[in-house]
């Protein structure tokens, strides 16, 4: 039911406007048919009487898993019948109703991928979900891949096994595989699959049906959790919703260097020239479920970031300042202080919304070289070709998006060659040089940093590995020393929410050993342990045998390292932390 004061305005998209014209094709077919039907009822109606929308299969596909949202098409289909609910045949389909159908639906999808929780990246962006892609084949020889199309779904087979939800492991899966078909030793492939299908798969995500090692059937979003449906017709009952758009008909072939893979499905995720030729699909077909898509984008605040990062108001503020004031900063702190957890959702709070799309990161290293970063000759075949690196290629993204903020993050900026990976980027990148154009030494162009892109490096202050940093480095990035955030009134609530007299002593032990550290002269300050070590526990977690996995496994080690060449001081130390939660 629409809530009143929920909508603001209606929705001008097509899809929209397609919300009737489904439910009353419906009901001219008697309350039911298939799916080529249905399709063929709407263009005729809309070609007789309706010049408010015009045709598009897709949208009626998407007007069906909008439909069954709202209670109004039963969510149960066999072989591509649409079938009205008791409420889809009475319902009076009004322009605000449809808005705030679809507006529900991506506010319910929003809040699954807030609360779905995933291992932290690259990015050190726990609890924020990313985007995965997947490979998938839809039967060996592609035979269910109408099936798919038509009921807007992907389907996986092995469905004697039953409903994979209520498996708590890859064990349970494999133990079922074999039984439910007499196999002495099932492929632990499959159970990994079938695993990922139903636990690692996550709504938003982008799914590639192939047919074969290259050709591309269709592309689709994930719009629904892990399903089991019954059928007595077939063996593919393990079910997850997909908008799907078809590509059969178009012969396209993935172009990359790998190809798909015989799996059923498999993450491509990490195959980034393969990500991006779908993304590039993708951007063709403008797949987006609203034509407001900045709904689909959560807002993210000064506030929430202060709750999440565990510095001080007056801390960020001076970060905010010396970011927009130098354009290019340096976060730098001991391991643990969050450098990583915090460089993106700074990013995030000055955009004021979590938009990956524009924030990038890179990590240097001793083989990180300027071909890598900005552009250079890659061998291909029998000869070179010129390839465009990362931040070349985010800079000309800004470029056509000039009224925005871009956030380029460098991890371990220190490690690498900046001289050799920056050339004559190092001048570029100045604040009063933006826009400053200048020839680039492999190709016949001109090229400049956008005023709106950021730059947000990180190192590390207890690596005794480092050299000493480049004047020419210094003199164009603000250095920031992050402290340890056990003081911030983020962490203190933290605290407060595990009702844990053990983790309490820890922490006051560890703010204790970090004073002990400051005052040690070989030491100092930048070799203080961090509260990240800290992070991420509940009540349930925040138990002795979690705490002490952390003390034993990651301060212990830390420490014999500090004071390797004073053994008693490292046990003197040690039997501090292991008395804290006893």
């Amino acid at each position: 039911m629409m809530t009143a004061g929920k909508v603001d305005s209606v929705l001008q998209s097509n899809r929209r406007k397609m919300m009737r014209p489904v439910l009353e094709a419906l009901r001219e077919l008697g309350g039911s048919g298939e799916r080529p039907q249905v399709h063929e009822q709407v263009a005729k109606d809309l070609a007789v009487g309706n010049q408010d929308c015009f045709y598009n299969q897709k949208d009626v596909d998407f007007v069906r898993l909008m439909l069954v949202f709202g209670g109004y098409i039963e969510s149960d289909t066999d072989d591509g019948v649409w079938t009205l609910t008791d409420s889809g045949k009475t319902v009076n389909m009004t322009a605000e109703l449809a808005s705030d159908i679809i507006r529900r639906n991506n506010r319910k999808y929003k809040d699954q991928r807030a609360k779905k929780k995933v291992a932290d990246n690259a990015l050190g962006d726990g609890g924020i979900p990313e985007k995965r892609y997947w490979s998938y084949r839809p039967g060996s020889k592609a035979e269910q891949w109408q099936k798919c199309l038509q009921n807007s779904v992907m389907l996986i087979g092995y469905g004697i096994v039953g409903n994979l939800a209520k498996c708590n492991g890859r064990n349970d899966i494999q133990q079922a595989l074999q039984n439910s078909y007499g196999l002495s030793n099932a492929p632990t492939t499959i159970s990994r699959e079938l695993w990922q299908f139903v636990h690692d798969m996550s709504v938003g995500d982008i799914i590639v049906a192939a047919d074969g090692h290259r050709k591309i059937l269709g592309i689709g979003e994930v719009q629904s959790d892990y399903e089991y449906q019954e059928s007595d017709t077939d063996d593919f009952n393990h079910v997850r919703q997909v908008l799907w758009t078809d590509k059969s008909g178009d012969d396209i072939v993935i172009q990359s260097e790998k190809q798909f893979h015989n799996k059923t499905l498999n993450e491509i995720t990490g195959n980034l020239d393969m990500v991006q030729q779908i993304d590039d699909l993708l951007d063709d077909e403008a797949m987006d479920v609203d034509d407001a898509s900045t709904d689909d984008v959560e807002s993210y605040s000064r506030e929430q970031f202060l709750d999440e990062v565990y510095v001080d108001g007056r801390t960020y503020d001076n970060i905010d300042a010396a970011l927009k004031r130098k354009k290019n900063i340096i976060l730098m702190g001991a391991p643990g202080v969050g450098k990583t957890f915090m460089a993106k959702r700074l990013a995030y709070s000055i955009m004021g919304e979590k938009d990956s799309k524009r924030v990038e990161m890179v990590q240097f290293h001793q083989n990180y070289s300027y071909e890598d970063f900005m552009l250079g000759y890659r061998p291909k075949d029998n000869g070179f070709e010129l390839k465009y690196g990362v931040f070349y290629e985010f800079c000309k993204k800004a470029e056509e998006d000039e009224d925005r903020s871009y956030f380029f993050i460098i991890d371990e900026i220190n490690r690498g060659n900046l001289g050799k990976i920056f050339g004559e980027l190092f001048m570029l990148i100045e604040n009063d040089k933006r826009g400053f154009s200048l020839r680039l030494p492999y190709a016949d162009e001109l090229f400049s940093i956008p005023a709106n892109v950021f730059i947000i490096g990180m190192m590390n202050t207890a690596d005794r590995s480092l050299a000493m940093i480049d004047y020419a480095l210094r003199r164009r990035f603000a250095f920031i020393e992050l402290e340890p955030g056990f003081d911030a009134k983020g962490f203190m609530s933290y605290m407060n929410t595990l009702h844990s007299e053990r983790f309490d002593r820890l922490i006051a032990a560890v703010k204790h050993l970090n004073r002990e550290i400051s005052r040690d002269d070989s030491l100092g300050k930048g070799f203080r342990i961090g509260h990240s070590y800290f992070c991420g526990l509940t009540p349930e977690t925040a138990d002795e045998q979690t705490l002490t996995g952390i003390v034993e496994y990651e301060l212990v080690p830390l420490l014999e390292e500090y004071w390797f060449d004073d053994p008693q001081k490292v046990e003197e130390e040690a039997g501090k932390l292991r008395e804290a939660i006893r």
